[in-house]
């Protein structure tokens, strides 16, 4: 992943909105990582694997509810 300064992306903002929309970009401030410049292709497609993991980790959580699979919080919390 390329990675610019906060510095560099103001500088060249237009090309980072051109480059971001082939791969996504990381801006550090400070030396440290800041933030990462995607396109909205990009973003709506991690939404949607979020909202779909979710989903299977409820339906999962529901099946493991009825065929008795469950844990109590004592024994959980003890299991960390």
């Amino acid at each position: 992943m390329q990675t610019l300064t906060a510095n560099d992306a103001k500088r060249n903002f237009g090309e980072l909105l051109l480059n971001a929309q082939r791969a996504p970009i990381k801006i550090s401030k400070n030396s440290k990582d800041a933030v990462v410049v995607m396109s909205i292709h990009d973003y709506e497609a991690l939404e949607v694997m979020k909202a779909e993991y979710l989903k299977h980790c409820f339906t999962t959580a529901k099946e493991d509810l009825a065929q008795g699979n469950t844990v109590d919080g004592e024994t959980f919390l003890n299991s960390l």
